[in-house]
């Protein structure tokens, strides 16, 4: 990309950054440009931005349409718990369908939900194989550091 040059020692420092806070990724914006760090290892640059997409966010009808499933309460297994404090989201956009409902069969590192922490959607994935045996939060919700989210068994 001709006219942004990339400083390599600044995306090393925001690397370690992301590392060191465990933060999903970092976006860095000079003007009209701008440069994203994943921490699964993608570099985005970009040039010029486009109007940022907004937040997702689910209507009063979705979510009343939508309780939490939970399986019942007695249900053991891998709890899934949140790695930072946000707003979890159950589904890429309220148009969608959610990334998983109790009973699904998921693999390791599939993407479970999002937790939208100052601006940054973290996709949360799948610590183990298993079986959805709980979802135990909605779209919308504000979750704590160490919370469970889901079990998996």
């Amino acid at each position: 990309m001709s006219g942004f040059p990339i400083d390599e020692e600044a995306v090393r420092r925001l690397a370690a950054l992301l590392e060191e806070t465990g933060v999903g990724e970092i976006e860095y914006r000079d003007g009209d440009r701008s440069l994203r760090i994943s921490a699964r290892g993608a570099v985005q640059v970009a040039a010029p931005l486009e109007a940022a997409a907004p937040p997702p966010q689910e209507t009063p009808a979705a979510a009343a349409a939508s309780p939490p499933q939970q399986a019942p309460a007695a249900a053991e297994g891998t709890p899934v718990t949140a790695p930072i404090v946000g707003t979890v989201y159950l589904q890429p956009d309220p148009q969608q369908s959610a990334f998983v409902q109790v009973g699904d069969r998921v693999q390791a590192g599939q993407i479970l939900l999002i937790i939208e922490a100052m601006k940054v959607y973290n996709q949360i994935p799948a610590p183990c194989d298993g079986v959805v045996r709980q979802i135990l939060v909605s779209s919308g919700d504000p979750v704590e550091y160490g919370e469970t989210l889901m079990v998996l068994g």
